[in-house]
């Protein structure tokens, strides 16, 4: 559209990019206007990324042989070498910044409760499988790319050596520029495309999302930011004849479509034809096959790992020090090892196995998914950046138009030093002025309530006196007769019976023990016990009919008491320092110290086995975990259950879990009994199978061990409904509140 000024002159069309960017705000100002309602254009925005992505898999079958086939094998050897060279360079930028960003982190202390997969095994990733295709028309029909990239090279190579491939490459010539067609179509469609797409992201993404990650989100951005405008095309300039401009000018429209689709698939078409009209616009120097080079090097480039997906190993240092576990100086060579070829395959994939790898909990990953809604756009960007950079390098040393000019490039480097002190050191300062370091874990255990079962018996807080019963009745008839249920807890044994801050008796085995008074029609009587006389409590003078605390039904433990049916199985691990944890990440390491002093409490089995494994360790038996936290120089670490020992390192969070990777172990933790209460038990065993089977201990783990609780959210913010008060906003699904960080949470227990 023309725009005639009064004078009568007409004002130049807006460029594509002027439309893009008006579209993105235009989209962004109704996601604020109508907040969730702009759901209803997700279709649209889905439809305009399957129309990008529609010619996608065909350009890489055209582009690649033809690009290959202009070549000839020498043009070929070096495309290769400089391929790689190039696309090294860019990932060794990418991760420097990986290394040099976590100096931003303010120093907090946190901890985290158990996460299952803390002790999963790791994932492998078959990288036969992904980049060989036995069958490259299923890695064509099932979006493969890596498949059908090789696919296509082998096919480009082949067509190097064949003599009459001239009629061959015409056709390929004709139906790239068709696919070229197609693509420019689309691209006038991708101001709607962009609109759709920014109004749904505007309308459902919360600032509580944006606040709890901030530190993440402000160190990618900025390192994106530094790689994408001034590390990358600064680089290009200073080693080709393109200026600074010229790169800019020809990635802006694929940049600013790559950030608001967050699809790199999408723009490759598109680049391609921008970084070949640089090379169009600089006849006058050209030598060699540029163009093609550019066509074979985007795809090819594409199936790696590019620099956004690099950068995004910084959520691995984010992730330790979000939980409490932070990743030291000595692991960043192993994380960004272990990282980097894991990305050959998938984040998907490689970013849980990194995490597990340097033991940090692995549903961090979840946190991450989150984040893509605003760091998937700024890893798409640099990705785009990254393949222009590398397509312009090879193509331009195909040219023989590189020139290493030591003047220009040191200048480059000074700058590039400066900026970097400055961007680390101005994040460092806005981070530790924003960013709320008080912790708040502590608070939140001791401040969870039952979710489903309220208390509704006594609590004593003396031992008990002797039951009077009948030897004539059964306990359970017993039970039923006085309407009471006798429970005995351990006032230490959290998360499975522990005083909250109300002073209220709560924890996993105390909502179970009040849901299975209900079904029995009883009340309950809560009283505490000393574990050195369980047994006597039980089976002697009886005061308790049964007991609870996550008891692991040990072998010795078994003999004086009868067990029901296990209703969990924990994992045995060390609780140790923080600072000493990785001294028991294995038993070939703790083999290897002098004499460590291991605290236990189960003597008989737990004692044995460490002993066993370790036999130069000193074992200490302890009654409680507490005397362990109370005494932090006298014992290297103490042996509980990895569920339990993530629960009291919310109350101390300078320590941390370690579960050994050379050796797991399992035991199963149930309610002892009374050795003559059979009847009881086979109640209790046959209840707890139901429980299981009905969800209400898989609810009750969520809550107590995992620290996770339903909470119903608010609809978004959204100037419709909150400032104009037109109708009301959509419902809002009920969500699953994570405990990762103190600030990460409301009152959700």
């Amino acid at each position: 559209m023309k725009w005639k000024l009064r004078s009568g002159k007409k004002m130049k069309r807006l460029s594509l990019t002027a439309w893009i960017l008006i579209g993105l705000a235009l989209g962004i100002v109704v996601g604020i206007f109508v907040g969730e309602r702009a759901q209803v254009l997700d279709p649209l925005g889905n439809g305009f990324i399957r129309l990008l992505q529609m010619a996608v898999l065909p350009y890489f079958i055209v582009s690649l042989p033809l690009g290959f086939g202009r070549l000839s094998f020498e043009e070929a050897k070096l495309l290769g070498v400089r391929l790689a060279s190039f696309s090294a360079l860019l990932w060794a930028m990418a991760i420097a910044l990986v290394v040099l960003l976590p100096l931003t982190f303010p120093v907090i202390e946190s901890a985290n409760f158990f996460s299952a997969t803390m002790v999963e095994a790791n994932q492998p990733v078959d990288f036969v499988e992904l980049y060989i295709p036995a069958n490259p028309f299923r890695s064509l029909s099932d979006a493969i790319i890596p498949g059908v990239v090789v696919f296509g090279i082998a096919l480009g190579i082949a067509l190097i050596g064949v003599p009459k491939k001239q009629q061959l490459l015409n056709i390929l010539d004709s139906l790239a520029d068709a696919l070229g067609r197609i693509t420019g179509f689309v691209v006038k469609l991708t101001p709607i495309g962009v609109f759709a797409l920014a109004a749904s992201a505007a309308g459902t993404m919360t600032l509580e999302d944006l606040s709890r990650l901030q530190v993440y989100l402000i160190a990618y951005t900025v390192g994106a930011l530094v790689l994408t405008f001034w590390l990358v095309p600064m680089l290009v300039s200073s080693l080709t004849p393109f200026s600074y401009r010229d790169i800019l000018r020809a990635t802006r429209d694929p940049l600013v479509t790559g950030f608001t689709t967050g699809n790199l698939l999408v723009v490759l078409a598109m680049l391609a034809e921008n970084c070949k009209h640089l090379f169009q616009e600089q006849e006058e120097l050209s030598r060699g096959r540029a163009e093609s080079v550019v066509d074979v090097c985007l795809p090819i480039a594409f199936t790696f790992p590019n620099m956004g997906v690099v950068l995004l190993l910084l959520f691995i240092p984010f992730a330790g020090w979000f939980t409490g576990n932070p990743v030291e100086l000595v692991q960043f060579p192993k994380l960004c090892l272990l990282g980097f070829f894991s990305f050959f395959g998938s984040v998907e994939i490689g970013l849980p196995f990194v995490l597990q790898q340097l033991r940090i909990p692995t549903d961090m990953f979840q946190l991450h998914v989150v984040t893509l809604v605003y760091i998937g756009r700024l890893a798409t960007m640099l990705a785009v950046m990254h393949l222009a950079g590398v397509a312009l390098l090879t193509a331009a040393g195909n040219a023989g138009w590189l020139k290493f000019r030591p003047g220009q490039v040191s200048i480059f480097a000074g700058a590039t030093l400066t900026l970097l002190l400055a961007a680390v050191g101005g994040t460092r300062l806005v981070l530790e002025s924003t960013v709320d370091r008080a912790y708040s874990k502590d608070e939140m255990i001791a401040g969870m309530q039952s979710i489903q079962y309220k208390l509704k018996g006594s609590v004593s807080r003396e031992i008990p006196e002797p039951i009077a019963a009948s030897e004539e009745e059964s306990i359970l008839d017993q039970i039923r007769k006085q309407g009471v249920l006798r429970v005995g807890y351990d006032p230490g044994g959290m998360p499975f019976s522990f005083f909250n801050k109300k002073d209220e008796l709560v924890g996993f085995d105390i909502e179970m023990t009040q849901a299975l008074a209900d079904e029995l029609g009883v009340t309950v009587e809560y009283s505490p016990y000393e574990k050195k006389e369980m047994a006597d409590g039980l089976s002697g003078e009886r005061r308790y009919d049964m007991l609870v605390g996550g008891l692991f039904a040990t072998p010795s433990r078994v003999e004086s008491m009868l067990f029901s049916q296990g209703y969990l199985d924990l994992n045995l691990s060390f609780v140790v320092p923080d600072y000493r944890k990785h001294r028991f990440d294995s038993f070939a390491n703790l083999r290897q110290m002098d004499r460590p002093r291991i605290a236990v409490l189960e003597r008989p089995y737990f004692g044995v086995w460490i002993q066993n494994t370790a036999p130069t360790a000193e074992i200490v038996l302890l009654d409680s975990p507490k005397e362990f936290f109370d005494q932090p120089n006298r014992y290297d670490a103490l042996v509980m259950s990895a569920e339990a020992g993530s629960a009291w390192t919310l109350l101390y969070p300078s320590y941390s879990v370690v579960v050994p990777e050379d050796a797991r172990l399992q035991v199963s933790i149930g309610y002892p009994m009374p050795v003559q209460a059979k009847r009881l038990e086979n109640v209790v065993s046959r209840w707890i199978d139901l429980k299981q089977k009905d969800g209400t201990i898989d609810s009750l783990y969520a809550h107590w061990i995992e620290g996770k609780s339903a909470r119903h959210s608010t609809p978004r913010w959204n100037v419709m409904t909150n400032v104009l008060g037109w109708g009301k906003s959509p419902s809002v699904s009920t969500s699953v509140a994570q405990d990762r960080h103190p600030n990460e949470r409301e009152k959700t227990e």
